[in-house]
Order: structure tokens, then sequence, then C-alpha cells
């Protein structure tokens, strides 16, 4: 998955990217942080009331909306500032009125199916409205539900706005999103006969740039118009999607991430684990390795790691005498070294889109990301310099100095887990727990976050990422109804049964499968889109659900270095300045190393299913 790319066709960074720049995004960053903080907040105040009389009604039902409004405002941000997640990078090698063209055509698809999503938004808060439903405290349930519609409409203003540059530009992407919107809704012709015309628009704009939410959100509605079911179907199943009650672990989980990228956190535990293996052969590697993967744990390899450890590292490393190309590879490739860890975003997912439970997915995970951890950084000593120019001396004050410098970031991990393990916390309230403690750590306890300057700023940033991600869910969600109601996952069933007898060739068969849609999707795209239909056919050859969750997910981690939309290359060659190619060639050892860890994963069940038997 790549971030979509500024007009100048730069990747942005990490958080100070989503400047306010008047009263109107001023407004927005600021509700921003204030609903996070209440997503914070509420599952506290739930602890609290537990060991009292009192309760907070619809407490759940409240947060779940609170996530809904982050999605919203989030995407909002995100189209403001140009960041909606794209598929494709194609017009960073255009140029001049090709370019300026290629703009407009995505920009003019995009708005019109946005603005198809508000009409459709509007149309469902409105019957909401007239059944009279209450979420709670005597707020109508249309209340909440009605930034679904506001939302789309100022993504669709905002994407008209970056269609061009110029008014004219802007003026004929309107016209010309105004003209699909028409074509669609009233003019009088069989749309079945126009569906696979308007997929070919969509697919244009996507090779284009067009965001992935349109590209998924377009396909679910030109199938739904072409079925002639009411396009209201897609809201529905967006709203659906975005306040399931296990969600709002994914925005706050990943808030204690930014609090740590943010603060002192990479160069405290960069000194650390230097202390600690630095003077062994090989050590910078495995401290390289190490810090990242404690780094992607929390920031949901969503590659702010390769962002806020790069600069730290790749000196590190070049002064160990690893060549260039070796550092390089080293930081892309451990960019995504921990998604397997709790609580990392994409096991969270998968564990609400697959149905299972959130403490069983993380243990499963542990095994085969310790192995990942482990082979990378055996491929790191292996690659080190038999002479290095200075071979640090193990240093005992040093180490305890560091340990005791970044005791309190190091306890993160500790806190996480234990809440989420303890049995006495939910997986949102374990991840209010651990926002909490992220923010006073950087905030009161480092005092490397100022409280009115960076925490406003880092936690719309949170929101912007998180944002972008959840309106690709909801959308996607929608895609993927389509499909189970057009029952593909038993056609598919049937005919992989037919073809495939074997359970061991199905996991290989599996393999080269999920490479493919890690080559063509992000990782959150495909969890929405391909698990819902790949779980039931992974059961009828008995595959343990754990065991396929690991499996998926540790296929998809190679997607994140892999072209076409591997975003780990793209943030590494923004990062260091260096061109694509280059990149690409550096990482393919680390590739190969990575894919024969997932065949021992895929082969070795136990590694996937011991722990989670064993706690069960």
């Amino acid at each position: 998955m790549s971030e979509s790319l500024d007009p100048e066709g730069g990747v942005p960074g990490i958080a100070g990217q989503a400047r306010p720049k008047g009263i109107l995004h001023y407004g927005e960053n600021l509700l921003m942080t204030m609903v996070l903080a209440a997503m914070v907040l509420l599952p506290l105040l739930d602890i609290a009331l537990r060991w009292t009389p009192f309760v907070l009604p619809a407490s759940s039902s409240v947060q779940s909306h609170l996530t809904l409004l982050v999605c919203m405002i989030g995407g909002a941000i995100a189209a403001r500032e140009g960041r909606l997640l794209a598929l494709s990078t194609l017009t960073t090698l255009l140029k001049g009125r090709v370019k300026e063209g290629a703009r407009l055509f995505s920009g003019s698809v995009a708005a019109a199916v946005t603005a198809l999503l508000t009409l459709a938004s509007a149309r469902f808060v409105m019957q909401t409205q007239a059944g009279g439903d209450i979420l709670a405290y005597g707020i109508p349930l249309w209340i909440p539900q009605a930034a679904l519609p506001l939302g789309f409409a100022m993504i669709t203003v905002r994407l008209v706005r970056h269609a061009s540059d110029a008014w004219k530009g802007r003026a004929l992407a309107a016209l010309s999103g105004s003209a699909l919107l028409a074509a669609v809704v009233w003019l009088p012709f069989e749309p079945a006969r126009m569906v696979v015309p308007a997929m070919l628009v969509v697919f244009a704009a996507t090779l284009l740039g067009a965001p992935i939410y349109v590209t998924l959100g377009s396909a679910a509605l030109i199938l739904l118009w072409g079925e002639g079911t009411p396009i209201e179907l897609m809201p529905i199943r967006h709203y659906d999607q975005v306040v399931n009650p296990s969600l709002p672990a994914i925005p706050l989980f990943t808030l204690a991430g930014y609090f740590l990228a943010e603060g002192g956190a990479a160069r405290r535990l960069v000194r650390v684990f230097r202390a600690l293996v630095g003077h062994l052969r090989g050590g910078p590697a495995i401290a390289t390795v190490v810090v990242c993967a404690f780094f992607t744990s929390f920031t949901g390899a969503s590659g702010v790691t390769i962002l806020a450890l790069g600069g730290l590292l790749l000196p590190v490393l070049i002064a160990a005498r690893y060549t260039e190309n070796h550092a390089l590879a080293l930081l892309t490739g451990s960019g995504s070294i921990g998604l397997l860890f709790p609580p990392c975003l994409p096991v969270i997912l998968y564990a609400i889109i697959a149905k299972i439970e959130l403490n069983q997915m993380f243990l499963g995970g542990l095994l085969p990301g310790i192995l990942l951890v482990a082979a990378v950084s055996l491929w790191g000593v292996w690659q080190s310099p038999r002479r290095q120019s200075v071979r640090m001396a193990f240093d005992w004050s040093e180490a305890k100095k560091s340990l005791w410098d970044a005791r309190w970031e190091l306890l993160l991990p500790a806190v996480a887990v234990g809440a989420l393990f303890s049995g006495y916390a939910t997986p949102v309230e374990s991840s209010a727990i651990t926002a909490l403690y992220a923010f006073v750590v950087e905030a009161f306890v480092y005092r490397d976050l100022n409280l009115l300057r960076d925490v406003p700023r880092v936690m719309t940033e949170c929101g912007l990422l998180v944002g972008a991600i959840l309106l690709i869910l909801g959308v996607a969600l929608g895609f993927t109804g389509y499909l189970i109601d057009a029952q593909i996952p038993a056609f598919l069933i049937a005919w992989v049964q037919g073809a495939v007898h074997s359970k061991w060739v199905f996991l290989l068969a599996l393999n080269f499968f999920l490479l493919i849609v890690g080559c063509l999707m992000d990782i959150f795209s495909a969890i929405v889109v391909v698990v819902p239909i790949l779980v039931p056919i992974g059961a009828a050859f008995g595959v343990d659900p754990i065991h396929l969750g690991i499996l998926f997910l540790a296929n998809l981690e190679l997607g994140y270095l892999t072209p076409p939309v591997g975003m780990n290359l793209y943030l590494s060659s923004y990062r260091f300045n260096k061109p694509m190619a280059e990149i690409s060639r550096s990482i393919v050892p680390i590739l190969l190393v990575l894919l024969c860890v997932v065949l021992l994963i895929t082969y070795l069940p136990f590694m996937s299913t011991a722990l989670p038997e064993w706690f069960r």
C-alpha cells in the first residue's frame, strides 16, 4: 500500500504534516483531538465504575460511534491534506499536461463516486431519522450517523480541489463529476449494460491515482446498481463495519504508537539496544531489527517505523561498516517486522473480521513473529563485516544507564500485553490504558511532547491515518457483502475442493495467491475483502483458523516490500532519498529470507496453534 502523493509527487511523513491553515482546519483538528481524547477516557471511566454500584449506560455504543466520527473526520482531514491512501503511483512518472490530465480525470471520478456515497448516506440517515431510534441519553441515532453524509460531502469538495491547481481545472472536475453522477442517477438506460464500461472507468481512475476507497466503493456501487439493488445498502454496511464494538481498539493502540514515535522513545530505545548488543558481531543489525519490531507493534506497520527510526539507525549501520545497500535493506525490511506482535493493528482487524478471539490471535502470532525477527537478525549478522572499524566493548555502566533512562517506554509492551491478557480489561479498555500510559510517559515523565503544541498535532495525525484506513474498511465491506450475497465463497469452495485434494497443496497454493494479493492490495483492504471468502475455504480443508490467520498476515507482511503497492519501499525511497529501483533491488535478499520463514509457518502449524491451545 502506498500513501497518495501530493501534487508535487512527494510522500508525506509522520506527525506534523496535517497543519491547519484556517478556522475550518483548526476546528477539524480540534474536533479530532477531542474525539480521540473521549475515546481514551470513556473506557477508563468504565473500568473505574466497575468497582462501584454505578454503571455508565450504553458506553460501548457511544464508543463505537466515536469511532465513526474518527473515520469520517480523519477521512476529511486526509482528503484536505491530499493523503488519502491510493494503490497507484503512476502519476509520479507523468509530466506536464499528461500529469494534469490524469489528476483531473482521477479526481473527477473520485469526486463523482464520493458524491454518490454522500447521496446514499443521506438517504440512510433519513431512514434512521424516520425510525426514531435513540443512541443513548436521549440523543437520536441519526445525529452521529449524520457524520457519514457530512464527511463524504467534505471529502467530495476536497477531491475536486485537489484535482487541479487551477480554478478552471477544478470547475471542470466538478462539472465532470456531476455529469458522471447524473448519468448514474437520472439517465434512462439499462444499468446492467453499463456495469462493464463503468468498471473500466474506475479501473483507469485507479491506475491514475484514485484513492483505494473509491476503487472498492465504486465497484460495490456499480455491482449493486447493475442488479437494481438500492445504493443505501453501501452506507448501511459501512456503518455496521465502523461501529463494530471491537474496532475502537485500532485507533487507541495506534495513538499509543504515535505518542511513542513522536516523543524521544526512538532515541532512547536505540541507545538501549546498542548498549546491549552493539558489542557483538552484527550487533547493530540485531538492534535495528529489534527496535523496529518494538515500534511496528504499536504503530501498526504503517511505515511510521521507517520514518521515525531511519535517520537514527542508518548512520549506526554505516558506522558499523555495513554497505549502504545492506543498511537500506535492513531498515526497509524491518519496517513491518513486528506485524504479528500485540497490539499490532492488522492482527486486531483480522480477529474482528474472522470472528476470532483477539487474545488467541496475539498468542498465535508470538512464535512466528519471534522467528521472523530472528531470521532477519541472523541475515544482518551474516552480512556484517568481519572486521568493523570500531568494535564496541560491552559497557555495563552504559547498559544500566540506558535501561534506566528508557525504563518507562520499555514497560509499554508489558502494560499493553498485561492489560490484554489479564482478563480484567476488554481489548478496547486495554487499548485505552496503553494510550493513556504512552501519553503520560511522553508528555509528563520525559516531557518530550508539549501539551498545547505537540499533543493535538500528534492526535490529529493519528486520526488522519486511522480515518483513511477505516474509510477503506467501511466501503470494502460493501464490496465483500456483494460477493457473499452472490455466493462467490460457496462457488470457490466447490471449485477449490474439486481442483485440490490435499490440505498441504492447498496451503502452498494459498501462499502463492496471498503473495499476489500482497502485490496488488494493501493489507487493510485485503483483510476486509479476502478474509470473509478465505475463512470458509480454509475450514473446508480443516485448517485451524488461528493458523490460517497468522499465515495470511505473514504472507501479506511481504506485501509491504513488494511492488507495486509496497508501502515500505515508497517510504524508504522518500526517507533516504534513493530511487525506488535501488531500494527494490536491495530488499530482495530479505524478501527471500522472509519467504522461507513464511513457508515454515505454513507447514509447521503448531508454531501458530501451540500457545493458543496452551492458554485456552
